[in-house]
């Protein structure tokens, strides 16, 4: 029996659609001949995904990174890499469900995967606390990533989270200094570090674990300092405003690249990774494994350098020379 679809308010015109295909697969698994039907209602899918997909809004890009079907971080482990291996605890605390991570092969190549997850189901999200890391998760990526560096093996990180886990015991036990800490340390590893935006990328809770060599970004997904509805809650004083907000915040993967945060864009398919799972996760392992490529050809103080100047480099600033006077406006 297929798993039952979500449809998000825009994709509601596939619904009918896809209904109609699954009674003629039904249809044809009895034995009756609907070949012809199904190649038309398959061509009208095609072309209603286009119209739809083609033309989002930076507020249904935002709807597509939280769609409840759409692949998750252990779901990339398990189907981009071999032999996933999951290492637990910062040594410190504990271990944090939100934050996974362990030793991979990728075709044969080791290598170290680290990401938040949130989970597929209500008692997976809840396990996983919807994604949002305390200090002790920021703590055992910083660990896993020591590993990593010990045993020469490159980082992969997979980025999904509505931000760091913001209550009252994560911030008693150090939650701005353990993110501020994983900054200075990615910065100065040695091996490869390939970070991805498979889903919501909000805040320090996304950056915590997002300095690499090659930032990447999956087409509907996004990458800034707030969420839209928390920007139009302290702008507007309601989260009415969260298109408008997201419009403004200039999160796409588009916007991103434009403003040259993110490097790369992969494509998840013609109606978005939740309805293209396979073709998302061949996408995304062909990025992974050029990116690789291109990084091993420079030694450890190059990365460095332009690991350091890639982020020295994002944003502007003027400066003005200092007259020793001051004006005031009245």
């Amino acid at each position: 029996m297929a798993k039952k679809r979500t449809y998000l308010d825009f994709e509601e015109s596939l619904r009918k659609l896809d209904n109609l295909r699954e009674e003629l697969i039904d249809r044809q698994n009895e034995g009756k001949d609907v070949d012809k039907e199904l190649a038309q209602l398959d061509k009208q899918i095609d072309q209603m995904q286009k119209a739809i997909f083609d033309h989002l809004s930076p507020w249904q890009r935002v709807q597509l990174s939280r769609h409840p079907d759409r692949p998750k971080t252990l779901e990339y482990a398990k189907n981009l890499f071999q032999d996933f291996c999951e290492l637990h605890g910062d040594r410190q605390f504990g271990d944090d469900k939100a934050m996974v991570g362990g030793f991979a092969l990728l075709d044969g190549d080791p290598v170290m995967v680290i990401g938040q997850e949130k989970g597929s189901n209500t008692k997976e999200r809840q396990f996983h606390n919807f994604g949002m890391a305390k200090p002790e998760g920021y703590r055992k990526a910083l660990r896993l990533m020591k590993l990593a560096e010990k045993f020469n093996r490159p980082i992969i990180t997979l980025i999904d989270t509505p931000g760091a886990y913001p209550g009252i015991g994560a911030e008693e036990r150090g939650q701005a200094e353990s993110i501020a800490k994983n900054l200075q340390e990615m910065l100065n590893l040695s091996v490869p570090i390939i970070s991805i935006i498979i889903g919501e990328g909000a805040s320090g809770g996304a950056i915590g674990i997002g300095v690499g060599d090659r930032i990447m970004m999956l087409e509907n997904t996004w990458f800034t300092v707030i969420s839209p509805e928390s920007c139009s809650t302290i702008l507007w004083r309601s989260a009415e405003h969260k298109e408008k907000a997201a419009e403004a915040l200039k999160l796409t993967a588009h916007d991103m690249q434009r403003l040259k945060i993110v490097d790369t864009i992969i494509k998840e398919g013609p109606s978005g990774a939740h309805r293209n799972r396979e073709a998302t996760f061949k996408n995304v392992k062909r990025q992974i494994k050029r990116c690789l490529n291109q990084l091993r050809e420079m030694t450890p103080e190059e990365r460095k350098t332009h690991r350091y100047a890639k982020y020295e480099a994002i944003g502007s600033f003027i400066e003005v020379e200092n007259t020793g006077s001051v004006e005031a406006n009245a």
